[in-house]
């Protein structure tokens, strides 16, 4: 990506092209270099934005990134806390998602890294829809009554109380997660948190080489990147339990039924007579 400035100079191994002959060019426009090589000019997607910053951390791929504002059901005017803003990378797909008008309150524990993330956010124009916050989320956050959070976390399962608390009740929630292991332990703990409308997903996308005659998928493609698990925090005081999925009390049933089977087996063995040597009867 090139920011355009009067009187600069872009190089590349394709030749040299002054800033000042692609000020209000329109995008879509090809220019050429000084070597006589074609270039376009083109708008940077959000794609390009979130994969072209500076990073000192791993970053949340686009792909996932679309499906967390998804989840998160984010528009303009939302109000969405992110813990572990990392290098920015999704701070930025969120920002994009509530402007104008919303609000990003992003945590992150690692001074360096609010910094490159401020840095980032800056160069792409949409700083002043974030709020960066250098601090732990331990006590809780400082929003309340917000319309989405995401953990972005190694373990998002200590810090869902303090999710509660700063979520507006039904709000959308989040957590990204790389591991099974990781999952079963969250999954564990939004039951017993008060969540509800639990999912666990996971994102693939396969592109195509665009050629009409012979149209088949690319020959290579991202793999497994993240665990995506989204969940609604709920105010039931009678049952929160009632609100999990039908496929979570079905396995939740056969187990109580397993136990009950093998403690009334238990049970039989006990109560029955020890076995007794047999002899024949004497003439």
């Amino acid at each position: 990506m090139l920011r355009l400035q009067p009187g600069r100079l872009f190089h590349s191994n394709l030749g040299k092209v002054q800033h000042d002959e692609l000020i209000d060019l329109p995008y879509g426009t090809t220019v050429f270099s000084h070597l006589g090589h074609a270039m376009l000019l083109l708008e940077p997607s959000l794609d390009d934005r979130m994969t072209r910053i500076k990073r000192n951390t791993q970053i949340i791929f686009p792909k996932d990134a679309a499906m967390v504002v998804r989840r998160l059901n984010l528009r303009a005017g939302s109000r969405v806390v992110e813990a572990g803003t990392g290098s920015g990378a999704l701070t930025i797909a969120l920002a994009w998602a509530v402007a104008p008008g919303g609000r990003v309150y992003s945590y992150e524990i690692r001074e360096d890294h609010i910094q490159v993330a401020r840095s980032n956010l800056e160069k792409m124009g949409l700083l002043q829809h974030v709020d960066l916050h250098a601090s732990s989320i331990l006590d809780g956050f400082y929003q309340t009554d917000v319309d989405a959070l995401v953990l972005d976390l190694r373990t998002p399962w200590i810090f869902l109380k303090q999710a509660r608390r700063a979520l507006r009740p039904g709000g959308f929630f989040v957590s990204l997660v790389p591991t099974t292991n990781q999952v079963e332990q969250l999954l564990r703990g939004l039951e017993e948190t008060g969540f509800a409308d639990i999912a666990v997903e996971e994102v693939f996308v396969r592109a195509y080489k665009p050629v009409p005659d012979r149209l088949r998928p690319d020959d290579t493609m991202v793999g497994h990147t993240v665990f995506m698990l989204s969940a609604r925090p709920i105010v039931d005081p009678e049952d929160k339990r009632r609100w999990l999925s039908e496929e979570r009390k079905r396995y939740e049933a056969r187990r109580i039924l397993d136990k009950r089977i093998a403690e009334e087996e238990l049970k039989r063995a006990s109560q029955a007579p020890a076995e007794q040597k047999t002899y024949p009867r004497l003439p």
